[in-house]
């Protein structure tokens, strides 16, 4: 599939968190209004010269009358971000040379980190997805949580990049995160050790039943042909069924999703559309011939951006089941600015809409699935604050996601609202037996520890995983 004009790299996978917000960035000259060699609108009548005596003014009293001495550059980035801000979108970002150093290397290059996809909401950071094994999912990290803190550094008034890099850090280095997530009623303080994040994108298997499933963590530059090499793999093998996993992938390059989706889909037909501020629309049609077996693709609320794009292509286009949650919803296309500014920064500006084939823009309000299956609660459960030994006969939050982390292992604690009653206790001590430790029957914090490692691995797996056994099923009721 090749895209009209110039097309850009989408990956915006910055080696911070993990990242900043994967977007879909693409450029049409026939839809961008033309930008002129000094960076300013040529279809706009730009600034008068009351606006720039007004902003050079402002600039000289702050220079010449401010109690203290002032840097330059950074009145001059301040004044930049201060006007992205008034658009009130968080995927538009202002990035200085040394922020859009770090997105042009690693857009294909590997990074170090904790693994996680975030966006600003409302002022807040907020996480979009953790990546699949990395430090931030083997945490606990979910979508949705917001982070308040990295090491007792607040990031309340920091822009989204000046919070990334608080967090980003070498290999083997701490981040230390307060986390409010929905339905607690405090912070949770959780350490996650930064690591090399796996590159490697694409994870194929064949199921029972020549069901084939592809994970797509991220859609990154090698990601379409990793994608092809294990998709082969599974036809030559009389593969009669695909499943394709985009739970918690944030996204990535618009060009691998267009040609992971085009063989499914037939030609002629729309893989996804693009509308411009005026309202123009343009279908990105393909030019595959489809598939003889069925697809089915399982989403939840972390799969965003690139994700949805695959989700609603293969749902509009080609009649597949989507099985999970709805979708994170972001529904915009960002255009990367940098040769414009002319100093090696660099501003990645939203310009477009992209809509599913058949229309919808999913922007806030995701893609819901045709068959919505919730993972279990322990799937979900928030990390133990470890702020005090948890014993019987108290209440709280910690004691009901203690109750929820012990069901959820097969130990009955008897009740799920928080009080920590006598079967709580006697599941307590069963799991400390399991575990070779003292039974004490109440949860310190080796104890506490351990809780959460064994439902890490009770996530990871496939047999509690109730997504991918709806999915297998459906497959099986509509496999000739």
């Amino acid at each position: 599939m090749q895209f009209k004009g110039r097309t850009v790299l989408a990956f915006i996978l910055l080696a911070m968190f993990a990242s900043s917000i994967m977007t879909l960035t693409i450029v049409n000259p026939s839809m961008l209004t033309a930008v002129g060699k000094d960076g300013g609108a040529t279809g706009n009548s730009g600034l008068t010269a009351k606006d720039l005596n007004k902003i050079s003014t402002t600039y000289q009293l702050i220079q010449n009358k401010f109690l203290s001495e002032v840097d330059h550059e950074k009145v001059v980035n301040g004044a930049i971000n201060g006007m992205l801000a008034t658009l009130d979108d968080p995927f538009t970002v202002y990035m200085d040379q040394n922020e859009a150093k770090q997105f042009d290397e690693s857009i294909t290059s590997s990074f170090q980190g904790i693994g996680a996809e975030v966006s600003s909401d409302d002022g807040k950071v907020t996480i979009v997805a953790p990546i699949k094994g990395s430090p931030a999912e083997k945490a606990g990290l979910h979508a949705k949580d917001v982070i308040v803190s990295v090491n007792g550094e607040k990031l309340d008034g920091l822009t989204l990049n000046q919070a990334i890099m608080k967090i980003r850090g070498p290999k083997g280095t701490q981040a230390k995160l307060e986390i409010l997530r929905s339905g607690t009623t405090e912070p949770i303080t959780m350490i996650v050790v930064r690591d090399d994040i796996d590159v490697e994108t694409v994870y194929a298997e064949m199921l029972q039943g020549n069901i084939g499933k592809i994970e797509i963590r991220q859609f990154s530059t090698n990601t379409a042909k990793r994608f092809k090499d294990e998709l082969s793999t599974l036809e030559s093998k009389g593969m009669k069924g695909l499943i394709i996993d985009v739970r918690n992938d944030p996204g990535g390059l618009l060009q691998a999703v267009v040609e992971i989706v085009e063989p499914f889909v037939p030609k002629g037909k729309p893989i996804v559309k693009i509308e411009d501020r005026q309202g123009k629309q343009e279908d990105t049609p393909s030019q595959g011939s489809g598939k003889n077996y069925p697809v089915t693709v399982l989403i939840n609320k972390g799969s965003a951006s690139a994700s949805e794009i695959l989700a609603g292509a293969l749902h509009d286009s080609v009649g597949s089941k989507l099985v999970g949650e709805t979708t994170f919803g972001k529904g915009t296309v960002q255009v990367p600015f940098e040769k414009e500014m002319g100093d090696g920064s660099n501003i990645k500006m939203t310009v477009y809409k992209w809509l599913t084939p058949n229309g919808t823009w999913i922007h806030k309000q995701g893609i819901a699935p045709d068959i919505a299956i919730d993972q279990p609660a322990f799937f979900k459960v928030a990390p133990l604050t470890k702020k005090a030994t948890l014993k019987p006969d108290t209440t709280g939050d910690d004691v009901k996601n203690l109750q929820i982390m012990l069901s959820g292992l097969g130990l009955n604690p008897d009740r799920m609202d928080g009080y920590f009653s006598e079967k709580t206790a006697a599941a307590v001590k069963t799991f400390q037996k399991q575990q070779n430790i003292p039974t004490t029957g109440e949860v310190d914090t080796d104890t506490a520890n351990r809780l959460e490692k064994a439902i890490v691995e009770a996530i990871r797996d496939p047999k509690n995983d109730q997504q991918l056994k709806a999915a297998v099923q459906h497959l099986q009721s509509v496999i000739k």
